[in-house]
Formats: C-alpha cells, sequence, structure tokens
C-alpha cells in the first residue's frame, strides 16, 4: 500500500469488549478431566480382559479400542488395568462440551504434561486464547514432543462418544497417521469413532474390545452378585440373571440393588425379562423406590449438574438438614452410579446413562415433589447459576441462566467481564442464546446488541455487525438522559471501538481515527483495556496514512496504558506496533529485540504471529535463512489460525514466497504466490498489492518479463516498474520512476524506503554507464545499510551488485562491512542461492544488466558471468585480479576469457575491450 510498504497491512485482530487474556479455566476442574479412577480391591478379576490388555502394548505404534453400550464397564475394566500395566498413564475423561477442537486439545495437552511436563510447552495459554491454534499445528507440535519422549506411556480417552466432533475427529486422525513408538493410545466409546479403524486393523495395530469380550461370563456374574454386592445367589438363579442380562454390568447392579432386602429373590429373577432398555426403565424404578426419600429427591435435583461437589448440591437440592458432601459419599458407598473425579472426594459426577434417567424422570412432575417441597426445574437451574456465580464460574453460571430461561440473568452475566470469552465454547454458547433472543428482547437491552457485535468480530465474522452496532446505539441514545450516563456513554465508547475493528479489517484509515478518537472521548477514564485498543487502532490508522510520527505515539500511548491496567493483549500489540516502526526506520537490532519482548509475553497465541513475521523478516535481511524460514513458519502456522473474513496469513505466505526465492526455488515461490493471489483477489482485493510485487520478483527471475511489466503497472508498484525498466534495458525509465520514489520517502521521513530506492538508483546509474555516480548512491546506501545490519538487500540484487560493490571496496569503501556483503555473495555462489545470479543469469532474475545487441551477427551474446569479465578486463584488472575479486579460480577466469573471445571473435584482451565499446557491452 502506498505510504506505508514497511507494514503490508497486518492487521492483529482485537478481541472487542473481553479480558481475553485474564481468564482461565478453573484449576479444579481442569483437574478432574485428568483424574484416573483408582481400581477397587472389590472388583471382580478379570484376568482374561486385562491380559488381552497387556498383549495390546506389544503394537509400537498401537490403538486399543474398548466400543460397547453404556454400562459394560469399559471405565472400570481401564481403571484396573493401567494400575498394573507398568507404564505411566495420561487419562482424560470427555464431556459433550469438549466437542470444540481447542478445549479437548487444552485438555489433551494437560493430561499429557500429567505424564511428560515438556510436552506441549506454552501450548495451554495459547488454546484458552482468544484466537488458540488449528488442531494441526497442536498435534504436529505435540507429535514433535512426544518424539523425543524416552519412556513408553499409554493415553486414555474415555467416553469419547461425548465428543463427536469432526474437528476432534481430524486432529485425531492426524494424531494416528505419526502417533510415535512410545505412546499406546486407548479409546472407551459407546460407539466406533470416525477413525480409520479399518486401516489399524490392515497394519495388525488395533485391539478391539467390544460388548461381546466385555459382558461377564457367569461365573463373573455369581462372583459379582454376591461377593460384590453382597447376595447371596445359587449359582442357577446367578446364571439365570446373566441369561436375563446378556452379562450387561449395569443390568447386573441394578437388578442387585432391587434385590438387597428381598426375601424372594427367585421370584424377581423370574419376572425380570426385557431388553435392555425396558430393563432399565423397570430398574431404574426399583432402585429409586427403595432409596429413602431424601436420597430420592438428592438424586434427582442435583440430576441437573454435570459436576457435583457437597456445597452446590446442597445449594441447589435445598433439603433442609442434608449436607451435600455426606451424602456424595454416601452414594458413593452405596455403588449408586456416582463417579469421584479427584483424589480429595470433592467433585464426582453421576454415570451418564444414570444421570440421564434421573433427568428423565425429573421432568415428571410427581417425581418434583418427591422427599421435598415441590420445586420447579428451572428453578433448580436458576440455584446452581447463583451457586457458580458466587463461586466464579461464570460460564457455567451462564449457561444454567439459560437453561432457567431467566434471560435478565443470562444477560448480566454475558456484560460482566468475568465470562471466559477466549473460550470458543462460551463464543459459540453465548452467540446461539443472542440469536435465539427476539428484537425486542435486544432492544430492551440494547448492550445485548453490542455484545453480539462484539461476539462476531472475534468469530470472524463481519456480516451484520454494523446493524447491530446500529441498533445498540440507538437503542442506547433513545434511553433517558443517556448523554449524561457514565456507563452508557462508556458503552457508546465500546461500540465505537468495534466500529474501528471493523475499519481495521477493511483498511479504512479515516474511519478508524474517527471511530477511535470518539471511542476515546466516550470511554471512562476507568476502562484502561478498552481505551489502550483505542490508542493501539489510532496507531495503524496513522501507518496506513504514513505518518510514522503519530503512529509511534500512539503506540507508546496504548503500550503505557496497557502496563497500567495489566492487560497483555494490548501489551502484544503496542510491541508488535512499535517493532514495525523500528523496522522502518532500519533499527533491525532494536525492533528485534521489540518483538522477541512481545513474545515473553506470552506463548503461542496467534496474535504473536506478527512478532515472529517481524523476526523472520529481520533475519532474512541478516542473511540467516534458518532462521527466518523457522519464524515465517511458526509466524504462518500462527496467524492462519484467525476466523474467517481475516486476512491474517496473507503476510507470512508472501514471506515464505520470498525466501523460497532467495533460496533458488523460483517455481515454488511462483505457485504459492499463485494460491495466495487467487484467495486474496476473491476475499481481501486491498492485499493485491503486496502479492503482486513478489509475483513481480518471480516473473523476473523466470524471465517473463512482459507479466511482470503487466503486474508491476497494474497496481503501481514504483520499485516493482524500474525493476522491469532496468530488466527490460531501459535504465532511464527507471531512473524516472525511482528519483521521485526517493524524494518522497526522504520528505515523509520513510527511512526504509530511500535506502530502497538508492540500491536501485545505484543500478540503474551503473546501467547507465554513470559509474562515479553509481558509486556515491552505493556509499549513500551502504552509510544507511550498515547500522541494521543489512545483507540481503544487497544480495538479492545479484551479479551487477556484485561488481558494483567489487568495485567500492578497490576505493576502500567501508571496508568491513563491503566485505560482509562480498563474502555472502561468494557463499550465495557456492550454495546456489538466489545470487546464483552471480554465476547464471542476471537478467533473468530481474536485476539490471547493460544491453546487448543480439541483432549484431558477428557475435554470439554473452552470458552475464562473462560480461561481468569483460567489464572488469576493461578495467585492467589482471586475470589474478578478477578471480580474486569474483571469489573464482585462476583456471576458471582463463576458461571464460576463452570462451568469450571466442563469441567476440578477437584474439586479444585489448581487441575485447574495443569491441565490446562498440558493441555497447561496455
Amino acid at each position: 500500500m502506498p505510504g506505508v510498504p514497511f507494514n503490508h497491512g497486518r492487521i492483529p485482530i482485537v478481541a472487542v469488549g473481553c479480558r481475553a487474556m485474564n481468564d482461565r479455566m478453573p484449576e479444579p476442574l481442569l483437574r478432574t478431566k485428568l483424574f484416573v479412577p483408582p481400581a477397587r480391591p472389590q472388583r471382580v478379576p478379570r484376568p482374561r480382559l486385562l491380559e488381552r490388555l497387556n498383549q495390546s502394548l506389544q503394537c509400537a505404534p498401537g490403538v486399543t479400542l474398548l466400543s460397547a453400550p453404556a454400562g459394560f464397564g469399559k471405565t472400570t475394566l481401564l481403571s484396573d488395568w493401567v494400575s498394573t500395566c507398568g507404564r505411566s498413564v495420561a487419562w482424560l475423561s470427555l464431556d459433550e462440551g469438549d466437542g470444540d477442537a481447542s478445549r479437548f486439545l487444552t485438555y489433551l495437552v494437560a493430561a499429557l504434561q500429567s505424564v511428560a511436563g515438556n510436552i506441549g510447552e506454552a501450548l495451554l495459554s495459547a488454546l484458552q486464547s482468544p484466537q488458540p491454534p488449528s488442531a494441526e499445528m497442536v498435534i504436529t507440535r505435540v507429535l514433535n514432543d512426544l518424539g523425543s519422549c524416552s519412556e513408553s506411556f499409554v493415553l486414555v480417552l474415555d467416553d469419547y462418544q461425548r465428543i463427536d466432533t469432526k474437528a476432534v475427529d481430524e486432529a485425531r486422525k492426524l494424531g494416528l497417521e505419526h502417533q510415535p513408538p512410545q505412546v499406546h493410545l486407548v479409546i472407551a466409546t459407546r460407539e466406533d469413532p470416525q477413525l480409520p479403524l479399518a486401516r489399524l486393523r490392515a497394519r495388525d495395530h488395533l485391539t478391539e474390545l467390544r460388548a461381546a469380550d466385555l459382558r461377564f461370563t457367569p461365573t463373573e456374574a455369581s462372583e459379582f452378585l454376591n461377593r460384590v454386592m453382597g447376595l447371596n445367589l445359587s449359582a442357577d438363579e446367578a446364571a439365570a440373571l446373566e441369561s436375563r442380562t446378556e452379562g450387561w454390568i449395569a443390568g447386573l447392579q441394578l437388578a442387585a440393588l432391587s434385590m438387597q432386602g428381598l426375601d424372594d429373590t427367585a421370584a424377581f429373577i423370574n419376572s425380570f425379562t426385557g431388553s435392555h432398555r425396558f430393563v432399565l426403565d423397570f430398574l431404574m424404578d426399583e432402585v429409586l423406590e427403595r432409596q429413602p426419600l431424601r436420597i430420592q429427591a438428592f438424586l434427582l435435583r442435583t440430576a441437573i449438574l454435570e459436576r457435583l461437589c457437597g456445597p452446590l448440591c446442597e445449594s441447589v437440592a435445598a433439603i433442609s438438614g442434608m449436607a451435600g458432601q455426606e451424602t456424595l459419599e454416601y452414594l458413593e458407598h452405596a455403588n449408586l452410579f456416582i463417579v469421584p473425579l479427584d483424589n480429595e472426594r470433592r467433585w464426582y459426577r453421576y454415570h451418564h446413562l444414570f444421570a440421564e434417567l434421573l433427568r428423565q424422570r425429573l421432568g415428571q412432575e410427581a417425581a418434583r415433589s418427591i422427599g421435598a417441597e415441590p420445586v420447579r426445574v428451572i428453578e433448580l437451574h436458576e440455584r446452581a447459576s447463583v451457586w457458580y456465580e458466587a463461586n466464579g464460574l461464570e460460564l457455567d453460571a451462564f449457561l444454567h441462566a439459560v437453561a432457567a430461561e431467566d434471560n435478565e440473568r443470562a444477560a448480566r452475566l454475558v456484560e460482566k467481564p468475568g465470562l471466559p470469552l477466549h473460550d470458543r465454547g462460551a463464543v459459540t454458547a453465548v452467540l446461539s442464546w443472542l440469536a435465539s433472543l427476539p428484537a425486542t428482547t435486544l432492544n430492551a437491552r440494547p448492550t445485548l446488541w453490542w455484545r453480539y457485535a462484539s461476539l462476531l468480530l472475534i468469530n470472524g465474522q463481519r456480516t451484520g455487525v454494523e446493524e447491530k452496532l446500529k441498533a445498540a446505539e440507538d437503542g442506547l441514545r433513545a434511553q433517558p438522559d443517556a448523554e449524561q450516563a457514565d456507563a452508557v456513554r462508556n458503552v457508546l465508547g465500546q461500540i465505537a471501538i468495534a466500529r474501528a475493528t471493523l475499519g481495521l479489517t477493511r483498511y479504512q484509515a479515516d474511519e478508524i481515527l474517527v471511530q477511535a478518537r470518539r471511542a476515546l472521548e466516550y470511554l471512562n477514564a476507568n476502562d484502561l483495556s478498552h481505551r489502550a485498543t483505542a490508542s493501539w487502532a489510532m496507531g495503524f490508522a496513522y501507518q496506513l496514512q504514513g505518518d510514522r510520527s503519530a503512529a509511534r505515539r500512539a503506540a507508546l500511548d496504548c503500550l503505557s496504558i496497557s502496563r497500567a491496567a495489566g492487560d497483555p493483549f494490548n501489551a502484544i500489540l503496542a510491541n508488535t506496533s512499535l517493532g514495525m516502526l523500528e523496522e522502518g526506520d532500519n533499527r533491525l537490532d532494536l525492533a528485534a529485540e521489540v518483538y522477541r519482548h512481545a513474545l515473553r509475553i506470552a506463548g503461542d497465541l496467534p496474535m504473536l504471529g506478527e512478532a515472529h513475521l517481524g523476526l523472520a523478516r529481520i533475519h532474512y535481511e541478516w542473511n540467516e535463512l534458518e532462521a527466518a524460514e523457522r519464524h515465517g513458519r511458526k509466524s504462518f502456522d500462527l496467524l492462519r489460525q484467525f476466523e474467517r473474513g481475516i486476512d491474517r496469513s496473507v503476510s507470512s505466505e508472501v514471506f515464505l514466497a520470498r525466501l523460497a526465492l532467495a533460496q533458488g526455488h523460483a517455481a515454488d515461490a511462483s505457485q504459492r504466490l499463485e494460491q495466495v493471489a487467487q484467495v486474496v483477489h476473491q476475499h481481501f482485493p486491498e492485499r493485491m498489492p503486496d502479492v503482486a510485487a513478489a509475483q513481480v520478483l518471480v516473473l523476473l527471475q523466470l524471465g517473463c518479463l512482459d507479466e511482470a511489466d503487466r503486474l508491476a503497472q497494474t497496481h503501481d508498484l514504483p520499485l516493482s516498474r524500474a525493476r522491469v525498466s532496468l530488466a527490460q534495458g531501459n535504465p532511464s525509465a527507471a531512473q524516472a520512476l525511482l528519483e521521485p520514489r526517493r524524494a518522497h520517502a526522504e520528505a515523509m521521513g520513510w527511512v526504509d524506503e530511500t535506502l530502497k530506492a538508492l540500491v536501485l538508483l545505484a543500478l540503474t546509474r551503473e546501467a547507465q554507464g554513470e559509474r562515479t555516480q553509481a558509486l556515491s548512491r552505493l556509499s549513500h546506501a551502504l552509510t544507511m545499510a550498515r547500522p541494521g545490519g543489512f545483507i540481503r538487500l544487497f544480495v538479492d540484487e545479484g551479479a551487477s551488485m556484485a561488481v558494483l560493490l567489487a568495485d567500492a571496496a578497490v576505493q576502500a569503501t567501508m571496508p568491513d562491512y563491503v566485505g560482509r556483503l562480498l563474502s555472502a555473495f561468494r557463499a550465495e555462489t557456492i550454495t546456489g542461492g538466489a545470487a546464483q545470479v552471480f554465476a547464471g543469469s542476471a537478467l533473468a532474475s530481474g536485476r539490471s544488466q547493460p544491453p546487448q545487441h543480439p541483432a549484431d551477427a558477428d557475435y554470439e551474446p554473452l552470458s552475464p558471468r562473462e560480461l561481468e569479465i569483460l567489464r572488469l578486463v576493461a578495467l585492467g584488472l589482471s586475470n589474478r585480479e578478477i578471480a580474486e575479486r569474483l571469489f573464482l579460480a585462476l583456471d576458471t577466469i582463463k576458461g571464460h576469457n576463452r570462451v568469450l573471445f571466442e563469441k567476440l571473435r578477437v584474439q586479444r584482451r585489448t581487441e575485447a575491450v574495443a569491441r565490446g565499446h562498440a558493441l555497447g557491452l561496455i
């Protein structure tokens, strides 16, 4: 974009209206996800199954699948096995809410860290950020870390069917394709997962235990019923019950509970018939009816909860005289389908099937008055919401408020700063609720319109945002004394920030400034985070306009405010902007330190892709291509995580294409840029100049001058047009483009653009035969470039620049710096990088060369290398001096001389020089 070429229009996304960095998943809940159910001595030994599980460890890599309906003892069997399998175990218990890829990966990384703490370092904070990394990137990172583990271990994913989503399945497929041999994966599920099971079977990497394997044998059923459940059944009675239940463990347990205290167990068994679902309905009634009424009431009322703890259950059940913790411990002791989630026995959950049936029963009006005063289901949800809010669990509070149909409470919770909107699951839940509300409800509470628009922006959506912001603004202004109310004015300021963010996505500098200034006018003085965001947005707009001084002041304001607010999100934005500005001033060392500071603020947040990209550009200029590629690819991995409608990864892809070109892979660079151009042209046309500038470089190297000229003209790229003119042998046209560009850059204080123009002007003067002026321009460029340590700026210009630098070395111009540059040229020649033009075609790379005259039939056109040697001969250098100048062997120079003498049809050096002048080659 004219005026701000160093910025390339990069836009870090702004998490509007949320504390994106300060909210984290509560530690107790995270801990419960990773709790391994303990083995219990009273369980029925199952040596045949334990042996099969042990044998499954022989597969490396291997997968064990336990797939059976509810109640077949999958979790019980695994908890018994992992205590004796001889390997460390990472256990992850899954719930429906874990179907969100980011949440699943958060728990997965935490589980793996329980056995190897170095796995996925820094990923947890990134996964809980507003724009978490992709599943592919996280799995790749984790697989790389797992590959370095020396110890073999087992990863258990329990209740996998509860996260039946494509995103999680795709992540697991990637993990399976590259599963390290140290990891044995165990999946327990009620239904087969959408994974490549057939392929695993074909490779003999899959061990399967299904319902037919897991069902109790008559012997096991007898031992369970008599020893574990305390009955005294005969072998025939146990076998009959096993036959009626088909070895279904949950059915046996429920039957045993129903028979406790019965005198006539035989009659019960004889009447016990039916398929699983009917048996379960029957036993459910029998179990509940045989419990004390107060226990029945407790079970039913707490069934609305996904997780249980004593204080929460007391608040929700609200049964006089019933202590929540004591009741939970009683339920566990009585084997009433309750599962502990931590070693302290603070958090529990009901068996999923048991909970589902309790909720079904709770829906029956008569059940709601059992053992206590009648209660409505929505009242239970209201109580849960109140408790969760009081204990800092705003998302759970919100979800129960929605279930209670309490829109007023839900709205208030949405407006609170504590709602963890860094969690995609939370954003999705709130957006779904907002979408369900009628316009009249939203109009009655205009701040909900603002929150709706803000969440859409966080989710990467622009459609409908302005309409919702307008509705919010109109509703607020319609309130009495709206302009005087501090709270209303503050929301108007937040609306302005949302509009500024919308302008950012469209590169509308004027609109950004208008809205950011309006935000600062309306926002309360103590709303520091939003004020910091407004300052940063202003800085970005100033960059778009080319006013770098104003951009620096705004970025510094943002940094100062964000520090006062303890707001790392805006601190990262400010540091990234300052790093870009330091780059624009050619202070590469300082820019690199600013970017590194941004990386130290947080881990792998997607927004930090900008800092990695800045470091990639700097390392590239320093000719540290491995580091440049490492940061460039990291940037791409992070920035492509931004949602649809955000063009964040474009800059990274353009950089990686430029890097490929420098490494001598012009075809790869061309293909990558073509793919990027298709997307950018369709969705982000304002970014096409960035892509086109890189495409021109590739086309010049491939010798496609006409296409390069068309692109440069179409997108009005002065530097690119100058390069094309040089390649076409028209240095006068190049100079006509470059001199005004240099003068404008100097007037605006754009030292980076001034330096680029000077480098090309040096080559232009040289191509015109104005050696003195060329060396003068070069000397000026070297003076500007040396403090920043620029290398690629010169090396990328190819053979003509190498010759010009060699002449500068003869004149002792900055000998240390020029020596470094010439050494870089020599290294390029050896490694075959971009400066292979030094040993190949400078014209094809788009660099300036003296025009040849193929119409002259008396000579065969010279190669760029032969032209270089001819020009050095004309300067009076000996063969040895030329060899030293070009870093080539003396015999190589002599060989080139013989070839160019033959092409020019001459016998002596003096004749070659004269012939070169006559043909316009010198």
